[in-house]
């Protein structure tokens, strides 16, 4: 064969490679961003839209305090683009730690409690004041993956709507279980979610199950506008005899900056109740336990660490996942 022909047919065939690879990476679907410490909620929900107070105060003007807003309906440009079901998925298998990993690695009871207490803060995510992920519809689902750790979340009811979510890692002999519903209330300047329900994480090595519930949500509308995660979180783990109770602090406009997003707790004995560590530190930060026998103290958590610099999560086709 001639060399310019070769070269030509080299080049030609290099052209080709390059543009199916173009053609294969711009096929690939990306979903929204996952709610991250340092993410940014509001894309294509027309987050910079003026006067948002006005329009927020204008949605409830004829609702009374004390009303159930379950079946209230939130107009779409106050969405963000994506669905609680993606929501609940995102907070299992979108982490920059393995903190499920850390669970099931714990060479003590207390070790592994004190990792599904990080978990469990690492699942409240930050979130943006004015705007929601849309509601699920029934028989809705989502599915996701990380290397061998699978999520599957489903619409399972819609009068409550009630989300449930099975996730499995064949590595680490994990299992997660939720169902959940929210039930928000209108307080007149506030709304608070409180999630209804139950979390179940299965550490199956250790022949372990931790159960826990979740924090409330509480969106402020005055007097400055506000959306923190707030109430108390429990763990018992019958198997170890361990349990942890933690709580979220509210903030306030006279709170200073260092005591906001606040998280304060224990970890004790179930049959005595004898404290054997504090929790302390911020969800939005660190969170420590503290030893009340020999005062030391560990960093369980770190939010910048686990829940910033998220990849956005992307849709494959099953025959290249």
């Amino acid at each position: 064969m001639d060399l310019d022909v070769l070269c030509a047919q080299v080049q030609q065939d290099g052209a080709d490679e390059v543009a199916e690879k173009n053609d294969a990476e711009s096929s690939i679907i990306v979903l929204s961003s996952p709610l991250a410490l340092d993410g940014d909620y509001s894309t294509g929900s027309n987050g910079g839209a003026p006067n948002l107070m006005q329009r927020v105060f204008s949605l409830f003007k004829n609702i009374r305090p004390g009303s159930d807003l379950t079946s209230f309906q939130l107009p779409p440009q106050f969405n963000i683009p994506k669905s609680q079901l993606q929501c609940y998925g995102e907070a299992i298998y979108c982490v920059s730690n393995d903190l499920l990993h850390q669970c099931n690695s714990g060479k003590t009871p207390l070790d592994r409690i004190a990792s599904v207490v990080a978990w469990s803060i690492s699942t409240a995510r930050p979130l943006m004041f004015g705007f929601a992920p849309y509601n699920p519809i029934l028989g809705e689902t989502h599915h996701g993956s990380r290397g061998t750790l699978n999520v599957l979340v489903e619409q399972v009811s819609h009068h409550p709507p009630v989300s449930a979510l099975h996730a499995t890692d064949e590595k680490e002999n994990v299992e997660v279980i939720i169902c959940e519903h929210q039930v928000p209330k209108f307080y007149g300047t506030s709304i608070e979610a409180e999630p209804k329900g139950k979390r179940i994480l299965n550490l199956l090595s250790h022949g372990e199950s931790y159960v826990l519930n979740s924090p409330k949500l509480s969106i402020k509308f005055l007097p400055v506008p506000n959306v923190e995660w707030v109430g108390t979180v429990r763990v018992h783990c019958v198997e170890s005899g361990l349990e942890a109770e933690y709580a979220f602090k509210g903030s306030s406009v006279l709170t200073r900056k260092e005591n906001q997003k606040m998280i304060n707790g224990k970890i004790f004995e179930s049959s005595t109740q004898k404290t054997i560590c504090e929790i302390i530190g911020h969800w939005d930060r660190t969170v420590s336990v503290k030893s009340v026998e020999h005062g030391n103290q560990n960093i369980i958590y770190n939010a910048k660490e686990s829940i910033s610099t998220l990849k956005t999560p992307t849709v494959k086709h099953p025959s290249v996942c």
